[in-house]
C-alpha cells in the first residue's frame, strides 16, 4: 500500500515494525533526540506526574480490548507511551513546580540532594522532606505582600442561609464568590438555590463545553455574575484577582475532592485578594483539613513577616480582563452592521462587487443581505 499509493491509513498503529524495534521494547519519543545536559521542567507537577506515571496502563488497557476484538494486530501494543520508569531514564536533571507537591517529588528531591542522600532511605514523610531537603525549594514571598487567604470553619447547620448572606456580603463589596462541592447535581442544584435567593450565579463542571469554560470565568470577572459554583474546575489553574471568597462545602469528606492537596489548591483561588477569605463548612475538622489549614497558617506568617521587615503594605492583583476572540468577533460584526445601515443601495453594490474581487465572499454575502433590504 505504501509503495503504491505513498501512504497507508493507520500503519501509525504497526510502528514496531517500521522502527525495526523488538517486542515490548520502549517507543522512540522526543526525548531521545534531546541533547546530553537537557534540563526537564514540569510543571503542576502534583498532578503531571500521575498522569505520566498512568498513560502506559491506560493505553495498554485500551489497546489490548482492540487486539482481543480483532480490530488490531497483537504488535499495535507496541505502540504505545513511555512506562513512567522509562520516563525517568530519560531525564536527569528535573525541576518540578507545584504548590502542593506529591511524596514522590519531595522524596526524589531528598534522595538526589547529595548532603542528605542515603540509598537505604526507602521512604521519607513529606513533612520531614521538607525540613530536610535543600532539593526542596519554596517560593512562598509574594512580591505584592498579599497574604494567603484567612480560614474558618463552620457548622454544616443552616449552612446555605449563611452562605448566601456571605456571597451578598462580598457582592455589596464589588467582590465575587467561588463556591466548590463535590458533585455536579450538587453544583446545579446549588446554584438554582442561589439564584432563587436573588443572587447572579452560574455553574462550571465537566459537562460545559471546554470553549465555553473561559467565557465562563470572563463573565465572572466582569461581574456578569456574583458567584461560580463548580466542583474539581476550580481546584487550580485559574487566575481570578476578584474572588474574595471561596466557600467550600462538604470540607470534612475525606477523599479525593477533599484531601490535603486539593483543599490547599482551592483555597489559593483566594489568595490573590488583599481581603481574601476560606468559609468551610463541616461538623468535624479531619487530618487534610488539618494539614491545610497548618500549612496555610505557616506560610501566612512567613509573608507577614517579611512584609513587616521590608515595610510592605499588602496590594491586590490588577489583571486587565482580556476579550475573548468570539466576543471581539461580535463586536467586530455588530460594527461593521452599523456601517452598512448608514450605506446606500449604490455604495452597497459597489462595495459587494469590490469585496468579490478582492475573494472576501463573507463580506460580499453580507453587503448582498443588506442590500436586498434596500430593495
Amino acid at each position: 500500500m505504501i509503495r503504491n499509493i505513498g501512504y497507508c491509513s493507520g500503519i501509525e498503529n504497526y510502528s514496531r515494525h517500521l522502527e525495526f524495534r523488538d517486542e515490548g521494547s520502549p517507543p522512540f519519543t522526543l526525548l531521545n533526540y534531546m541533547p546530553k545536559d537537557f534540563l526537564t521542567i514540569i510543571d503542576e507537577s502534583h498532578m503531571t506526574i500521575p498522569q505520566i506515571r498512568g498513560m502506559y496502563a491506560g493505553d495498554r488497557a485500551r489497546k489490548q480490548t482492540l487486539i482481543d476484538y480483532g480490530f488490531r494486530l497483537p504488535s499495535a501494543i507496541d505502540n504505545r507511551p513511555l512506562k513512567f520508569e522509562e520516563f525517568n531514564e530519560r531525564v536527569r536533571q528535573t525541576i518540578c513546580m507545584s504548590a502542593t507537591p506529591n511524596e514522590y517529588e519531595l522524596e526524589k528531591a531528598h534522595m538526589n540532594n547529595d548532603e542528605f542522600q542515603n540509598p537505604n532511605v526507602k521512604s521519607i514523610s513529606k513533612s520531614k522532606c521538607q525540613k530536610q531537603s535543600r532539593g526542596v525549594i519554596e517560593q512562598l514571598v509574594r512580591p505584592t505582600g498579599l497574604l494567603d487567604p484567612v480560614i474558618e470553619v463552620r457548622g454544616t447547620k443552616k449552612q446555605m442561609e449563611n452562605a448566601v448572606a456571605e456571597i451578598k456580603q462580598e457582592t455589596t463589596a464589588g467582590n465575587r464568590t467561588l463556591v466548590v462541592t463535590i458533585t455536579k447535581r450538587l453544583a446545579e442544584d446549588i446554584a438554582e438555590y442561589l439564584a432563587e435567593e436573588g443572587l447572579r450565579v452560574n455553574y462550571i463542571h465537566s459537562d460545559i463545553h471546554t470553549l465555553d469554560r473561559p467565557v465562563i470565568m470572563n463573565k465572572l470577572r466582569r461581574g456578569d455574575f456574583d458567584a461560580l459554583v463548580g466542583i474539581n474546575l476550580l481546584r487550580e489553574g485559574l487566575d481570578l484577582p476578584e474572588v474574595s471568597l471561596v466557600i467550600i462545602f462538604d470540607a470534612d469528606k475525606e477523599g479525593f475532592l477533599r484531601n490535603e492537596t486539593t483543599l490547599l489548591q482551592t483555597m489559593g483561588r483566594a489568595a490573590r485578594h488583599e481581603r481574601g477569605r476560606v468559609v468551610m463548612y463541616a461538623d468535624k475538622i479531619t487530618g487534610s483539613m488539618r494539614a491545610a489549614m497548618n500549612e496555610t497558617e505557616r506560610r501566612r506568617e512567613i509573608q507577614r513577616k517579611f512584609n513587616e521587615e521590608h515595610s510592605i503594605v499588602p496590594r491586590g492583583i490588577s489583571k486587565a480582563l482580556r476579550e475573548l476572540p468570539d466576543e471581539l468577533l461580535a463586536k467586530e460584526k455588530e460594527k461593521e452592521q452599523g456601517e452598512l445601515a448608514r450605506m446606500s443601495a449604490h455604495e452597497l453594490e459597489r462595495e459587494m462587487k469590490r469585496a468579490a474581487k478582492t475573494m472576501d465572499f463573507e463580506r460580499a454575502a453580507r453587503l448582498r443581505d443588506e442590500l436586498k433590504k434596500l430593495q
